[in-house]
């Protein structure tokens, strides 16, 4: 059976012709380390004028500076529950000191128990 397109009726059938139509070799882009447009990590200092860098790039590169200080604070929050109502001149919740205490007590509990050593009882 031959290829859909050689069964239309419409237009001149050496248009509907694949040869000149199929895709060359696949690069596997293993001869390159790096994308032509990236550049070298950390090139830039944000905060030097003398930076030639697009404004949109530079509002780009701050946004995402914001957002992984952002990160690093909830992180926080989750090792220290009581640390956002201090933060912010509260005091913890009850819910919130009753995790502090949870927490202390699972910590005491892992250094009475010592170092994993690998085997089971």
């Amino acid at each position: 059976m031959s290829s859909g397109a050689m069964q239309s009726n419409v237009g001149n059938p050496q248009i509907y012709e694949d040869g000149d139509q199929r895709n060359g070799p696949v690069d596997t882009g293993l001869s390159q380390e790096r994308p032509a447009g990236e550049g070298q990590r950390n090139a830039h200092n944000i905060f030097d004028p003398k930076d030639d860098r697009k404004l949109d790039v530079r509002m780009q590169q701050e946004k995402k500076m914001e957002r992984e200080a952002e990160q690093e604070e909830r992180a926080q929050t989750i090792t220290n529950p009581l640390e956002p109502a201090k933060r912010h001149g509260h005091e913890p919740s009850r819910g919130a000191q009753i995790d502090a205490e949870l927490q202390r007590e699972d910590e005491e509990n892992v250094r009475k128990k010592g170092p994993y050593n690998g085997t089971s009882h």
